[in-house]
């Protein structure tokens, strides 16, 4: 989620919470998750990094100085000391000089040119905080649709250098910015320690993202409409040829910039054993976009539209269908229900207001109409905690504002209004926030009503 082309400057990350799961070997298919259809008789095109330098009929070296955008720190360049090939793998390695940072970024803009496949490397990550490791793609005629992000990006791998258990997926489109997100996480060890194989698939009407050969993310809806012009044809803006981006940024307004703990030398590297496209011989682009009101989820018999009580963390945390744990920036938390509320042990606050996070996605929010969004709350000793209603696939808006709370050891009783003005959303969230707050106690919330009062 970074992110630019070429030419393109690009806007700020947040985080969505939509898919968790477990790793297995690559092209398992473990709890019914699917596996891919691709085989080996689809590989159309591979690269070993087998020579002893960069293939430049395959590759480009990109050159930008720093806080070209999203406020890195490093500058891109084609020195082979922040690019190379070694022992059959490609390295691209972050360098510290003084105050400044040198790394790498390479791409197939105008070598090799793909529109629709699997797009699949294995690789390895940094870790460190302020590393962003990134396996991507964007449209070779970006003008097609206009520029980023309605010409659209394909996020078929990012790990922050401080959070190396977790990979991120994503897509951008639209005007306004509105992106798909799903993340997965390693049940044991991390990206940084051994290789796993990323993947992609992107067919028309869905694209899928796999790790280890394993599904944990698909996406279908998207569009392509700036704010006065017509929309076009789904599946624009993916239906047309995408080339692969590997870089390493250092900085920025997502990762954050290294710290005094940041390791440079070995521990900054992305290393690169392949990377393979798999095609299929024909692709039927004779699809129709998802209707808005098919994604609604209902309410219940009383209006509300949140899904409360009743139901255990093993069948909800992570499902998109409860509620659902973040923990991000040094937050360190545990989430269950009990006695019919939502209790959230915190064991470190860490550094954002988002470090240890509760939300439920999947909230439909109409156009032209008012909400109230009401809940109980309280904690072992007081503090405070952030909640909002958000636009996580609108480039995070805000339908409710992030509201301070004080909560105290007796329950009390929160109510909030919201109107709607925007088109139809069925994918926002509540959350509540509960990191850098100065407080480690204990919260309980129970009771959380979102409904139409208008």
């Amino acid at each position: 989620m970074k992110k630019v082309s070429l030419f393109v400057s690009a806007v700020s990350a947040a985080f969505l919470i939509c898919a968790s799961a477990c790793a297995e070997k690559s092209n398992a298919s473990p709890g019914g998750l699917e596996s891919s259809s691709y085989t080996e008789q689809d590989l159309v095109w591979e690269e070993n990094f087998d020579g002893s330098t960069l293939d430049t009929s395959s590759w480009n070296y990109e050159t930008h100085a720093p806080g070209w955008v999203n406020a890195e720190l490093q500058s891109y360049g084609p020195s082979t000391d922040n690019t190379y090939v070694k022992d059959g793998k490609l390295v691209i390695q972050a360098i510290k000089d003084g105050k400044k940072y040198t790394s790498g970024r390479i791409n197939t803009y105008g070598k090799h040119i793909f529109k629709y496949g699997r797009f699949e490397a294995k690789l390895k990550v940094p870790s460190g905080k302020g590393f962003l490791p990134a396996f991507w793609m964007m449209p070779q005629n970006e003008g097609l649709y206009g520029q980023w992000p309605k010409c659209g990006e394909i996020d078929i791998m990012e790990v922050l250098g401080d959070d190396t258990n977790r990979v991120f997926g994503t897509i951008h489109f639209g005007d306004p910015h509105t992106q798909r997100q799903g993340y997965y996480v390693l049940p044991k060890g991390d990206f940084s320690k051994d290789f796993h194989v990323f993947a992609v698939e992107w067919e028309p009407g869905e694209i899928r993202w796999y790790v280890d050969g394993m599904l944990y993310y698909s996406a279908n809806e998207w569009f392509t409409k700036t704010k006065t012009g017509s929309a076009k044809t789904y599946p624009a803006p993916f239906n047309q040829g995408f080339y692969i981006i590997l870089n390493l940024a250092v900085g920025g307004s997502w990762p954050g910039n290294p710290t005094a703990q940041t390791k440079f030398g070995d521990n900054a590297q992305l290393v690169v054993d392949y990377v393979r496209v798999y095609q299929k011989k024909n692709y039927d682009e004779n699809v129709k976009a998802p209707s808005v009101e098919s994604k609604l989820r209902a309410p219940d018999a009383d209006g509300n539209v949140v899904i409360n009580g009743n139901f255990s963390e093993s069948e909800n945390m992570g499902d998109g269908k409860g509620w659902d744990l973040y923990t991000d920036g040094g937050g360190k938390a545990a989430a269950f229900i009990a006695d019919g509320q939502l209790k959230v042990e915190t064991k470190n606050a860490g550094s954002l207001d988002y470090s240890v996070q509760i939300i439920q996605p999947g909230i439909p929010i109409e156009k032209g109409c008012k909400y109230e969004l009401s809940f109980d709350a309280r904690a072992d000793k007081p503090r405070t905690v952030i909640v909002a209603v958000s636009a996580p696939e609108r480039n995070w808006k805000r339908y409710l504002a992030d509201s301070k709370i004080k909560l105290s050891q007796s329950k009390q009783h929160y109510r909030y209004e919201f109107s709607m003005s925007d088109e139809t959303d069925p994918m926002s969230r509540v959350e509540f926030n509960m990191g850098n707050q100065g407080s480690t106690a204990t919260v309980y919330i129970s009771n959380v009503v979102i409904k139409k009062i208008k």
